[in-house]
């Protein structure tokens, strides 16, 4: 069944699934797409403005890390490993909570949370992951936010293009 949800840019969308919506193309996330496979898509996180917040996403659908493929299995964690590895070296993000659930109403995906210094006015656990989301997109959906939202989405882009370009 169809629901609506907004987008941290405005947008407002309704879907069955908003990982088969962003993963198909039926949905462009902000700024684009940051990285593509036959089995995964790296896009920012389009609910939260929080630059360096990415969400890997299956392209095909289910719920549990115990249904990966071995081939699926063996890209994932290269995946995780390259994008982790991007977001310290060109966007200086020294630590990451790493979030996955299972009873999401959206299929496969992980997040991968920064940890900024601002963050720590809203705790220092995962307990402060749902604070500081919100005030990501209550408080943080400003003009100059999102310019540097989308300059990490560009350079981890980058990046990742020339790992794998190999140039």
């Amino acid at each position: 069944m169809p629901r609506e949800i907004l987008l941290a840019d405005g947008r407002s969308v309704e879907v069955d699934c908003l990982s088969c919506a962003l993963t198909s193309g039926l949905i462009t996330p902000t700024g684009g797409v940051i990285f593509e496979s036959s089995n995964f898509h790296v896009h920012q996180d389009v609910g939260y403005p929080i630059r360096g917040l990415v969400i890997i996403a299956s392209k095909r659908h289910f719920y549990c890390i115990d249904e990966l493929t071995e081939e699926e299995q063996s890209e994932y964690m290269a995946l995780i490993h390259k994008v982790r590895q991007k977001q310290r070296e060109r966007l200086g993000i020294e630590k990451v909570y790493y979030f996955y659930n299972e009873d999401t109403t959206h299929h496969f995906h992980l997040w991968m949370v920064p940890r900024y210094e601002w963050m720590n006015r809203l705790g220092r656990s995962v307990e402060s992951l749902r604070p500081v989301l919100l005030h990501a997109r209550n408080e943080m959906n400003t003009e100059e936010n999102m310019k540097g939202v989308m300059e990490g989405i560009h350079l981890l882009r980058e990046a990742l293009r020339a790992e794998i370009d190999g140039s």
